[in-house]
């Protein structure tokens, strides 16, 4: 399994890596940005159904808060009703878990590369054994690892005399920062579902709306966790595939939770979407 891991992604992913390090003057750190953005822009096709999803999840709310009170004691009806309702309406419930699959699984095709390459002691000759021949750096080529005010090899943090514990560097915080974002911008839809399952007696419904409300912060804080271990390369990535994310949630949905904050800033003219007309 192991094997066919590499072959499917790490090696494409090394050698994708390597290619934008060739087009971009031998800089690695823009090569981990534009060739996160190309991943981003590659896989939009597949998430772009996750979003027309939640989109049409968010409209048929009041329909939903309609079933429940019809069938609200009767698990097998309500299911059966909500999966009519979804299939009327050509919807996947399934479909919100496939960007966050993605991620973790490209995520760790990452890992898989800095892991083989950039934490060995000779980077070179370990990206060579990934790569193809076209590709593979000549005797005597050095792999610059440094960006910004970071070691790409070397995991985003800082420590302070006095301070027993890591701080986390920029990058780091920015990605926990857009990814609390793109969860409030979904919070309207998370609060509707609130308001269901207090209307119901079932408490899968309590449980659910619970802990989707928890992952607003639980997600964040594990990017902030598991990124001080990790190298830095992988949080510019991380970074990046959550800020397309929250650009794309906002651009489908408008500024959700955020509304009341973006218009106390003055930082948001905030239009009609259409599906805010009435």
């Amino acid at each position: 399994m192991g094997n066919i891991f590499n072959l499917l992604l790490t090696q494409p992913l090394a050698n994708g890596l390597v290619l934008f390090f060739r087009l971009f003057g031998n800089n690695l750190g823009l090569a981990i940005v534009f060739f996160s953005l190309f991943l981003r822009f590659v896989l939009n096709p597949l998430t772009k159904p996750y979003m027309d999803s939640m989109k049409k999840m968010k409209d048929l709310a009041p329909k939903l808060s309609k079933l429940k009170q019809k069938y609200g004691k009767d698990k097998i009806k309500l299911a059966k009703a909500q999966s009519d309702l979804y299939k009327q309406h050509s919807i996947n419930p399934g479909a919100g878990c496939l960007p966050y699959l993605l991620q973790i699984v490209i995520l760790i095709a990452f890992f898989n590369v800095f892991n083989q390459t950039l934490t060995q002691a000779d980077p070179v000759s370990s990206f060579n054994e990934l790569l193809y021949p076209a590709l593979k750096f000549g005797s005597g080529e050095a792999l610059n690892t440094k960006f910004l005010y970071l070691d790409l090899t070397k995991p985003d943090k800082f420590a302070i005399p006095g301070i027993p514990f890591p701080i986390p560097g920029v990058v780091l915080i920015l990605a926990a920062i857009t990814q609390f974002l793109s969860a409030k911008i979904m919070q309207p839809i998370q609060q509707k579902q609130k308001e269901l399952a207090k209307k119901t007696k079932t408490q899968e419904d309590d449980i659910q709306t619970a802990m989707q409300s928890s992952m607003i912060y639980t997600f964040p804080l594990m990017t902030v966790f598991f990124g001080l271990s990790f190298p830095s390369g992988l949080a510019i990535y991380w970074f990046l595939f959550s800020l397309w994310q929250l650009i794309s949630q906002y651009k489908q949905s408008g500024p959700g939770a955020l509304e009341p904050f973006l218009k106390r800033l003055s930082l948001l003219n905030l239009p009609k979407y259409p599906w805010q007309k009435k």
